[in-house]
């Protein structure tokens, strides 16, 4: 069983998926985006090591306010860096009944990812902008790798709620929000 490198767990979340739910942060993100909110999770050092059992357990102390629809969500940094660690916790989860949500850029497609996502009931997929330039721009990274694990998750059928945060003057024009309803 392997362990994870987390940087906080949040419970009562209501903005990360559906329900009520226990958010886990985990550490290390390869992208640079210039108006990221954690970015205190880039570095993948630090934290503190979690097993997936520890971590199901604190989540099913608040499992009677999750109700219909809640549960964990994983989120980061970049969940998509410790695949194999976010299996065996959504795992987990599904032996207690707990739905399972991964919040991630949609950077990384690899065979662990591909695993990952055999037991993950939903995605958030953040896709930061709806061109390449901006992508390298604002994130350091071009938009194909998001584009292609949207669609991977279009192709396996995988419920995902598509996020983007809108920044003033930089992917706020009617264009824009048009060319991310498309997707």
């Amino acid at each position: 069983m392997s362990e994870g490198l987390i940087f906080n767990i949040q419970k009562f979340c209501t903005n990360d998926g559906p329900g009520i739910r226990t958010t886990v942060f985990l550490k290390g993100c390869p992208l640079r985006c210039v108006y990221c909110h954690n970015p205190d999770t880039w570095d993948p050092c630090g934290g503190k090591l979690y097993a997936p059992r520890e971590l199901v357990a604190r989540a099913l102390r608040y499992r009677e306010y999750f109700g219909e629809q809640g549960g964990v969500t994983v989120s980061g940094g970049e969940p998509l860096l410790q695949a194999d660690f976010v299996r065996e916790l959504f795992t987990l989860c599904h032996e207690e009944g707990l739905h399972t949500c991964l919040d991630t850029s949609g950077c990384i497609l690899n065979e662990s990812v591909k695993t990952l996502l055999e037991v993950t009931d939903r995605v958030l997929l953040d896709i930061k902008y709806t061109s390449d330039e901006l992508y390298r721009r604002h994130v350091g990274c071009g938009m194909q790798k998001p584009l292609a694990f949207l669609d991977y998750l279009k192709e396996r059928q995988i419920p995902t709620t598509v996020r983007q945060v809108i920044i003033p003057t930089v992917n706020d024009s009617e264009e824009q929000i048009l060319e991310l309803k498309a997707l």
